[in-house]
């Protein structure tokens, strides 16, 4: 169903991986968009139990887009180093493949959008954000299908 890497050597462990998506702040999700165009979007996100999670508005491409395809693709970038002298860039990155769903139990998205406020902010603001714009936000969760890490050739010696 899903490619195999075609550099497999450069394949990060499941363990490297998950520590790539357990460490970013931001990826970018592809989603198919309008007129099956592909629309990427960088937003930050929670990686937990083997899910994606971030939130959104409930209108705009975004929203659009994974209404009408659940399908979607989300890349993180835990190192990206040109090395000019090389004529080369050092990077190890993680792409995942899976579906994406509106959460829509109130109690299961209060839950996620404490957790992923909880990743970038003290509780305090946390609770605040939540009180003034919970009603309005969008909470996606995106179920991981196939999930692969790469990194450079020349870090697989350092």
């Amino acid at each position: 169903m899903f490619r195999e890497m075609r550099r497999s050597r450069q394949e990060l462990s499941e363990s490297e991986t998950k520590e790539i998506m357990e460490k970013g702040t931001t990826g970018v999700l592809g989603v198919i968009g309008e007129d099956d165009y592909p629309y990427t979007v960088p937003v930050n996100y929670l990686y937990r139990d083997g899910k994606i999670i971030f939130h959104g508005a409930a209108a705009g491409h975004k929203f659009d887009s994974m209404k009408k395809h659940d399908k979607v693709s989300f890349c993180v970038i835990s190192r990206d180093e040109i090395v000019p002298e090389k004529v080369t860039d050092y990077y190890e990155s993680a792409i995942a493949f899976g579906r994406v769903r509106i959460v829509e139990d109130p109690d299961e998205k209060l839950a996620a959008a404490h957790d992923l406020g909880r990743k970038f902010s003290p509780e305090e603001a946390v609770r605040a954000d939540i009180d003034r714009s919970f009603r309005g936000v969008v909470i996606y969760e995106i179920t991981i299908e196939h999930l692969t890490g790469k990194k450079s050739i020349e870090l697989l010696s350092k």
